[in-house]
């Protein structure tokens, strides 16, 4: 019997159907043919609506800072020139010797807290069953303990000294979490064989283990660093000597004593602003890294 020719719209050696030509939906627009916004475009604009958002107070503060007090006052929306008058008046008003304590202060505040929250860190990730009372930490409001911590203070002749605003915060829980969460991915193969060796524990911490974590370490320093900056109502209340207000403290007392000066308040709140953010910008691919890794 001779092979007939294969039909139209069959294969020669199946006879299935012929396979169809691969259209491709165009970009923006879905398969019931109704045009929509790629979904990478509508994150960024998402993301750039938040960023403005979250931007915009520092805009005003540089707005109010710079504009001369006469323009300020009236309220003029359009920018009608750019005059350091707002910062020539802070000269006399102590902002330097605020910002320099502040600095001084959460530095050394930051130092101690990575020591501590390196060591603490270390001792859980060994087996120390106390991880419940770093969560503890991290639900109680420092607001909650601040009656008892005067009191204590008090009673160690704290009160009006610089180690007031130290000592409480040098068991920070939010840097205790960043760090046991980080030595999470330290192979625990590599302290043993150190340990073999004759390593201490001291050693192990400060020379094996903390040099694998160092960008986390960064990242916990940055965040302990900010949220130290930002206290106002603990050190109001344990420092009343003018010589020791931080830059916080120096700002409310400012917004009480000169409430109208807009652009002078402006120009303050901005120079007590800028270290926090220098330091965000620069480290900023490290901390959102670090709580990526320590929520993962």
């Amino acid at each position: 019997m001779s092979r007939g020719r294969p039909r139209a719209g069959t294969t020669g050696s199946t006879g299935g159907a012929a396979p169809r030509p691969n259209r491709r939906t165009p970009v923006g627009v879905n398969p019931g043919g109704r045009w929509r916004l790629p979904d990478r475009t509508v994150h960024r604009i998402v993301a750039t609506l938040f960023c403005l958002f979250v931007a915009l107070p520092l805009v005003w503060l540089f707005y109010v800072g710079f504009l001369p007090q006469r323009a300020v006052m009236e309220a003029r929306m359009v920018p009608t020139g750019f005059s350091l008058e707002n910062v020539r008046a802070l000269a006399g008003t102590g902002l330097g010797r605020a910002l320099g304590l502040s600095l001084a202060v959460s530095g050394v505040t930051v130092i101690g807290q990575l020591v501590f929250g390196l060591a603490i860190a270390y001792a859980l990730w060994l087996g120390t069953r106390l991880q419940w009372l770093v969560l503890l930490g991290l639900a109680i409001p420092l607001e909650l303990i601040l009656i008892p911590v005067y009191g204590l203070l008090q009673d160690l002749s704290l009160l009006d000294t610089l180690w007031a605003l130290v000592l409480p915060f040098l068991a920070s829980p939010i840097v205790i979490f960043l760090l046991r969460q980080a030595l999470r991915r330290v192979p625990m193969e590599l302290v043993e064989a150190a340990s073999l060796d004759g390593a201490r524990h001291p050693t192990l911490l400060f020379r094996i283990v903390a040099p694998v974590v160092l960008p986390d370490v960064v990242a916990a320093g940055v965040l302990g660093f900010a949220a130290h900056w930002n206290l106002v109502l603990f050190p109001k209340v344990m420092v009343a000597d003018r010589d020791l207000w931080t830059v916080q403290v120096w700002l409310t007392e400012l917004l009480n004593g000169r409430p109208l000066e807009w652009g002078l308040l402006g120009a303050a709140a901005l120079f007590a602003t800028l270290p926090i953010v220098v330091l965000y910008i620069a480290l900023e691919r490290r901390i959102v890294a670090a709580f990526d890794r320590s929520f993962a």
